[in-house]
C-alpha cells in the first residue's frame, strides 16, 4: 500500500474508535442472539410464515434452514429497475435449490432523477434515500430473516439500501445488480442535440427523440452517472457477486450471477457468517473512495459514502477524498469525462481493470472480507459461461482500449478527478476529470441567482453572453433538500462555447452533469444555514482555483466580514415547501445535517 493511503487510512480509524467500537458491540449483540424463528412467540413466527407453501414453514421451524429476506426497488418506471419484477420469484427458486426460503421482506420507494430533473419532484430526491433506508428498514424489523438481499442500483437507491443494511449490521448481506440497457446514441450526439434545442436551433420534437433514442429500453443509462458509479463501488467493496455490475439485464449470464448471489448469501449465513457490519470496515470505505476518484465518479457519492461510513461508526470528510485523489490516479475516461458508454467501459476491462490497477498501484487493500470467499482479488476478473458454468477469466495485462481505461503507470492524470475547494465562502467540491485544464482556475464577476429558474430566464432573455460565474443559492438540503441542478448545463455550454468565462458556484447539486463547466457544488455552508453564498452580490468578483484548491470571493476582508446575510425569502420557502408531497418531507428539512456531513436526517 502507498504510504499516503496508509496514513489517511489510519487518521480515518482513529478519529472513528468511538462510533465504530460502539458500532461493532451492537453488531455483536445482535449476532448472539438465537435466530429469529427459535427466539420469538409462537403468533409471531405464525404470522411470518403464514402465507409460506407448507415445505417452506417445515424448513424454517423445523429444518432451521436460512430464511433470505428480499429488498427490492422494483418498479416499472425506471428502466433500471424493470428487470426486478420477476426477481422475487426467481430468487425464490434459486433459494430452495440451495436447501434455503426467500420472502420479500419490504418493498422500498425509488424514483427516477432523469423523470423528475428540473421538476419540484426533484426536491425529494435526496431525501428518498434516508426514506429507502427507512422503508427497508421497516421491512428488516421483523426480525424473521438469516441474511438480506439488496436489489437496487440507482442515484439515492443503493446508499439507501446500503445504510439500511448497515443498520442491520448483522446480517450478511448481498447486492443484486440487473445491468445497463444496451447502448443508443452516442453521448456527444446527445449532448449537442440539447445545446441546439436550448439555442432554439431544433425543434422540441428533434429533441424528444434524441433523448428516447439515448434511454430506450431496460436497464441502467449508460453514462458514468451516480447510478454507475454505485455499481462501480459496490464492486470496489466486495458487496456484489465479482464482475456483476455492468452485464445487460437480458444476457444469459445474468441469471447466473443472480443465482451465484443467492449461493453465496447462503454459503455465508452457512459457514463462517461474516455479517455486512463487519465486513464495511474503515479500508473497505478507502477502497470505495479510492474507485470513485480513479474513475472520476459522481460527486454525490461525496455526500452519500459520509452517510454510509457513519451508518457503520466510521467517520470520514471531504479532506480525506481531496487527500485520497493527490495519491489516487485517475484511470477511466467515461462519459461525462468522455465519450464512452458504461457498455463500452466494460467491454474494455470495466470495473475488474480498475480494481486489478489499483491494487497493485497499492491504491486499494486487498485484505477486506468480501461477499466472495476469494477476495478483493476475485473482483479483478470478469464472469463468463463455460460448458454452462459460470467462470471468471483473467483480463489482459493491457488495456484493450487507452482512450477508456489505462493502466496505473500510464493514467489520464497522476491524480483523481474530484477536488476540494476551500476560502472564504466555505468548503466545497469540483469534479475536474471532464473540465479542460485551461479552465481549472477562473475568474469572473458574480451573476446571483436564487434558482435554476432565474439562470434559465436570464439566458432566454440574452443576458448571460458574457464573462461570469453563476451564484445559485438556496438550493442546499435545508432550503429545498438539495435538487441537482442538470439543467443549467447545456445553456452555460453553449455560453462557454462562445468564447466566455463560465463558472457555476452553488450550494446545490450537480453530480456529473456540469461537464466542462468549472463547477464549485455542494457549497457548505449552505446559504440557508447562513453560508458565505448568501454574502455574494452582483458583480463580485469570484476566483476558483481547482488547481490549489481554493474558492474566494475577492472582496476587502473587513467589508466581508460586515457585510450582512441575505436570507431566503419567505415567498422561496413557501413555495419549496408546498406541493408534489414536498409538505411531508418538512422534519427532514429542518433537520437535516450539511451536505458535507453526509446530508443525514437520521442522527439527532
Amino acid at each position: 500500500m502507498k504510504q499516503s493511503i496508509i496514513e489517511i487510512t489510519e487518521r480515518i480509524i482513529e478519529k472513528s474508535k468511538p462510533t465504530r467500537s460502539s458500532y461493532l458491540q451492537r453488531v455483536k449483540d445482535m449476532q448472539s442472539r438465537t435466530r429469529g424463528a427459535d427466539r420469538m412467540g409462537c403468533a409471531n413466527v405464525a404470522h411470518a410464515i403464514a402465507a409460506l407453501p407448507k415445505n417452506d414453514k417445515l424448513k424454517i421451524v423445523e429444518e432451521k434452514k436460512p430464511n433470505l429476506g428480499i429488498v427490492t426497488a422494483y418498479n416499472d418506471m425506471l428502466s433500471a429497475h424493470k428487470p426486478y419484477e420477476d426477481y422475487p420469484k426467481i430468487i425464490r427458486n434459486m433459494a430452495a435449490n440451495y436447501g434455503a426460503t426467500a420472502q420479500v421482506a419490504s418493498g422500498v420507494p425509488a424514483m427516477c432523477d432523469g423523470v423528475t430533473q428540473g421538476e419540484p419532484g426533484m426536491e425529494l430526491s435526496l431525501f428518498s434515500r434516508d426514506t429507502i433506508a427507512m422503508s427497508s428498514s421497516i421491512g428488516l424489523s421483523h426480525d424473521v430473516f438469516d441474511g438480506v438481499l439488496m436489489l437496487g442500483i440507482c442515484d439515492k437507491i443503493v446508499p439507501g439500501l446500503l445504510i439500511s443494511a448497515l443498520h442491520f449490521g448483522h446480517l450478511p448481506t448481498v447486492f443484486v445488480p440487473a445491468g445497463p440497457m444496451s447502448t443508443g446514441i452516442d453521448n456527444t450526439t446527445k449532448s449537442k442535440v440539447r445545446e441546439k434545442y436550448a439555442q432554439g436551433l431544433v425543434s422540441r420534437e428533434e429533441l424528444l427523440a434524441s433523448e428516447s433514442a439515448a434511454y430506450h429500453g431496460e436497464g441502467t443509462c449508460t453514462f458514468y452517472g451516480t447510478a454507475n458509479s454505485n455499481q462501480m463501488l459496490m464492486e470496489a467493496m466486495g458487496l456484489h457477486v465479482p464482475g456483476a455490475a455492468f452485464v445487460h439485464p437480458h444476457d444469459g449470464i445474468r441469471t447466473l450471477l443472480t443465482d451465484e448471489a443467492v449461493r453465496l448469501l447462503v454459503q455465508n449465513i452457512k459457514k463462517d457468517t461474516i455479517p455486512v457490519g463487519e465486513m464495511v470496515d474503515e479500508k473497505v470505505i478507502i477502497n470505495a473512495m479510492a474507485a470513485l476518484v480513479a474513475t472520476g465518479g459522481s460527486t454525490n457519492h461525496l455526500i452519500h459514502w459520509v452517510a454510509i461510513a457513519r451508518a457503520a461508526g466510521i467517520i470520514i470528510d471531504w479532506t480525506d477524498f481531496h487527500n485520497l485523489a493527490k495519491s489516487v490516479p485517475l484511470l477511466a475516461s467515461v462519459y461525462p469525462n468522455g465519450k464512452a458508454d458504461v457498455n463500452e467501459f466494460q467491454a474494455a476491462g470495466g470495473p475488474a481493470f480498475i480494481i486489478r490497477e489499483l491494487l497493485d498501484a497499492g491504491c486499494m487493500y486487498s485484505d477486506v472480507a468480501t461477499v466472495s470467499k476469494g477476495g478483493l482479488g476475485e473482483y479483478t476478473k470478469q464472469p463468463e459461461i463455460k460448458d454452462d458454468k459460470l467462470v471468471w477469466a483473467k483480463l489482459a495485462s493491457e488495456s484493450i482500449d487507452e482512450s477508456i481505461v489505462r493502466k496505473a503507470n500510464k493514467p489520464f492524470s497522476e491524480s483523481g478527478g474530484l477536488r476540494l475547494l476551500k476560502g472564504n465562502l466555505g468548503r466545497s467540491v469540483i469534479k475536474i476529470s471532464a473540465v479542460p485544464k485551461e479552465k481549472h482556475i477562473i475568474e469572473a464577476p458574480a451573476m446571483v441567482f436564487n434558482g435554476q429558474e432565474d439562470l434559465l430566464n436570464a439566458f432566454d432573455e440574452g443576458r448571460l453572453e458574457k464573462d461570469f460565474i453563476a451564484v445559485v443559492r438556496f438550493q442546499g438540503p435545508k432550503a429545498n433538500g438539495m435538487p441537482e441542478l442538470h439543467k443549467l448545463t447545456p445553456p452555460l455550454s453553449v455560453i462557454q462555447n462562445m468564447g466566455y468565462t463560465v463558472g457555476i458556484v452553488t450550494d446545490g447539486r450537480m453530480s456529473g452533469a456540469s461537464g466542462k463547466i468549472p463547477a464549485a457544488i455542494h457549497l457548505s455552508p449552505e446559504g440557508a444555514a447562513d453560508g458565505p453564498i448568501s454574502k455574494i452580490r452582483e458583480g463580485d468578483m469570484i476566483r476558483l482555483n481547482a488547481t490549489v484548491g481554493s474558492l474566494n470571493v475577492l472582496v476587502d476582508e473587513e467589508e466581508w466580514l460586515e457585510r450582512k446575510i441575505q436570507k431566503m425569502a419567505d415567498s422561496q420557502k413557501i413555495k419549496n415547501g408546498h406541493g408534489i408531497g414536498r409538505e411531508l418531507f418538512a422534519s427532514m428539512r429542518n433537520n437535516v445535517m450539511s451536505a458535507e456531513e453526509g446530508a443525514i436526517t437520521w442522527i439527532s
